[in-house]
């Protein structure tokens, strides 16, 4: 016997950004809930990668015509994602990153259930006046979203201590492991065979890839300052990725740096390097990490939220450094990069350890359960029950 759509559980989910890590995240969930038998419904800018992304994944879009940050605008975009709310009539709203969060919950306020998810905390991007605005407001909002649902245990402990009073879950990020695979010396050398931006370069120097936002986010300023210590003859690094940062990003590049510019697949890159790197200022839990440790590739990451959580117990020595610190950054990928035997010990411990702690299914399993617990479902809304 067919679903009709009233037997569904439909979730909206409100987006914005529409690129980089939370569009991921969010297809994912789309493709994993489309699966399941739920009705995923994702109101973004219309024409933005997500748009057409969800689309694909199975998701009914929706144009919702949304900046980043908060202005003027605001009353608009609340006007519309209420309008798409009516029109969609939702069993549970799940609220994606700061924008969103805020529209969505002043759209909905708590008439339908709804979860927020930081995709890590605003008020870690800004500072002075601007910083004490955007706390304020998550203080307040909490009051709007049945839970908050972070990413790590230390996004949460930060939402906690800077004094939101929530509902918390956590969930771990998950990633695509099907599409993420190992890849030993073989793939790595094809990889590199097969990238232009390589040609010239000796297919066997060290290797260095970060992926991510050229943003103040994603710290690419810090590792290039750090990039000026390395004394690996020969190490290249690659700035995969784009963003508002990458002209002053090129003008400060020493030499050995190359820069990408936007990439719709970042595996050949993942597969070429021999460490990624991702000096973050701030994170909910970073997928780039995820994915480099699902493909067998030694990470060094920056000690923010959900970093520690990423690693294999164990491996913080040599994975993680200090936000904000060059040399420690420089002193990491140095260790991995001259000696083979400590970077193949750690790829293997990220590989086992990523393959068995962060499959996508397992998160989409997770948050349907946690759905389905906000509005009091059982087994007839999907084809099958997912516990948390």
């Amino acid at each position: 016997m067919r679903r009709t759509p009233e037997r569904q559980l439909t979730v909206l989910h409100v987006v914005q950004p529409v690129d980089g890590g939370v569009a991921r995240v969010v297809t994912d969930l789309v493709r994993a809930q489309a699966g399941a038998g739920l009705r995923p419904v994702v109101a973004c800018p219309p024409g933005s990668p997500l748009a057409i992304g969800a689309a694909a994944a199975g998701a009914e879009v929706h144009g919702w015509s949304a900046t980043r940050a908060p202005g003027p605008r605001l009353a608009g975009e609340v006007a519309a994602a209420r309008r798409i709310v009516r029109a969609s009539r939702p069993h549970v709203v799940h609220a994606h990153s700061a924008k969103a969060g805020l529209a969505g919950r002043i759209a909905v306020r708590g008439r339908v259930p709804t979860v927020f998810q930081p995709h890590a905390w605003s008020f870690e991007a800004v500072g002075g006046r601007t910083a004490e605005l955007a706390l304020g407001w998550e203080r307040f909002g909490a009051r709007w979203a049945d839970h908050i649902l972070c990413v790590s245990e230390s996004e949460r402990r930060t939402g906690q201590e800077a004094g939101i009073a929530a509902r918390w879950s956590v969930i771990h990020n998950g990633i695509d492991l099907d599409r993420f695979r190992p890849g030993g010396h073989t793939v790595r050398a094809e990889a590199r065979a097969t990238l232009p931006l390589l040609e010239g370069t000796d297919r066997d120097a060290p290797l260095v890839v970060c992926v991510g936002r050229l943003t103040r986010q994603k710290g690419q300023d810090v590792l290039l300052r750090s990039w000026r210590r390395m004394a690996v003859p020969g190490a290249r690094l690659v700035l995969v990725g784009d963003g508002p940062d990458r002209e002053a990003l090129e003008a400060s590049a020493p030499p050995g740096v190359l820069f990408t510019g936007g990439c719709e697949d970042v595996r050949p890159w993942i597969h070429a390097a021999d460490v990624l790197v991702l000096p973050s200022r701030w994170e909910g839990m970073a997928l780039a990490p995820l994915e480099a440790m699902a493909c067998g590739r030694a990470v060094v990451l920056t000690d923010v939220n959900g970093a520690r959580e990423s690693l294999p117990p164990g491996d913080e020595d040599h994975c993680l450094v200090p936000p904000e610190d060059p040399a420690a950054l420089a002193a990491a990928l140095t260790a991995l990069l001259t000696d083979p035997d400590l970077r193949e010990a750690v790829s293997r411990r990220a590989l086992r350890h990523t393959r068995a702690a962060f499959d996508v299914r397992r998160t989409a399993g997770a948050v349907a359960g946690l759905y389905q617990e906000l509005v009091g479902m059982s087994g007839p809304t999907t084809r099958k029950r997912t516990e948390r």
